[in-house]
């Protein structure tokens, strides 16, 4: 680990912060002691102090002045309220993670007025149970050093990819937002077995480990997934007959405007 960045504050102790502590924690990356958080809401502060042994500020102010790594996990729209808060307390030689959707690194570098470098990261909620997913991107002030370290911070959630700011909107759509897409997608299969007369729980345990399993496929095999279907689809057989189905309903297209359409509402919420 870069001995320069010994300490990390999360301002914001929600679902997404928990995970990330939970999974740095677990891998070692940083220890206990090294780990800080920022909740105004004392329940919610004495239930993540407890569970994961870590001391949680009430001021944003005295999380900063304590840490080198500042990452903001609030949500987008209070993030105005947060720097304005800590923007006195920042010096470059911190860095600032921001897993916020929507704001840009030139923004935040902005707002906070002095040369800090800031990493974007849009992780997603399976980095609960360390099969997360994370797309990171630099700003004009953050090194190849920098990214590297966010990078490998975030290998303890499950798998990171580098791209382009100009893209981490779309990334918010396929990665960020589209766990709520196949749970939907499972629930529904589960229910057409129930509304046939079969158990939900069942169901729901059959689609979903068909689910898990058909995306190891992809990413284990490198198989494309257009040649997976053929696989599974016989002439004239039950698959067949589902595939005609969704095919017929033009699923591809529907599924096309939800993911444009999330990858818009990113883009929007940094304007």
């Amino acid at each position: 680990m870069n001995k320069s960045f010994g300490k990390i504050g999360f301002i914001g102790a929600g679902k997404m912060a928990q995970a990330i502590i939970k999974g740095i924690i677990k891998a070692g990356f940083f220890s206990v002691d090294n780990i800080f958080a920022a909740e105004p809401n004392l329940e919610q502060a004495d239930k993540v102090a407890q569970e994961f042994g870590i001391e949680v500020f009430q001021s944003n102010k005295e999380l900063v002045e304590n840490v080198d790594i500042i990452v903001f996990a609030v949500k987008p729209f209070i993030i105005n309220d947060v720097i304005n808060d800590i923007k006195d307390v920042v010096t470059k030689d911190k860095m600032v993670v921001s897993i916020l959707a929507g704001i840009s690194t030139d923004y935040i570098q902005s707002e906070l007025g002095v040369a800090v470098p800031v990493i974007r990261v849009m992780p997603n909620t399976p980095a609960l149970v360390n099969e997360g997913m994370s797309a990171v991107c630099k700003g004009t002030l953050a090194t190849n050093s920098h990214l590297d370290f966010v990078k490998d911070l975030f290998k303890c959630l499950g798998k990171v990819i580098q791209v382009e700011e100009n893209q981490i909107d779309i990334v918010t759509a396929i990665s960020g937002s589209s766990p709520a897409f196949y749970y939907y997608f499972i629930d529904s299969i589960a229910k057409s077995a129930q509304h046939m007369g079969f158990d939900y729980n069942i169901a729901l345990l059959a689609a979903a480990q068909s689910a898990l399993g058909a995306a190891k496929m992809i990413l284990e095999t490198g198989v494309a997934p257009e040649i997976l279907i053929d696989n599974v689809t016989t002439k004239g057989g039950t698959t067949e007959v589902g595939m005609n189905i969704l095919k017929s309903r033009l699923v591809d297209k529907i599924i096309d405007e939800a993911v444009v359409g999330t990858a818009d509402k990113a883009a929007k919420l940094g304007k």
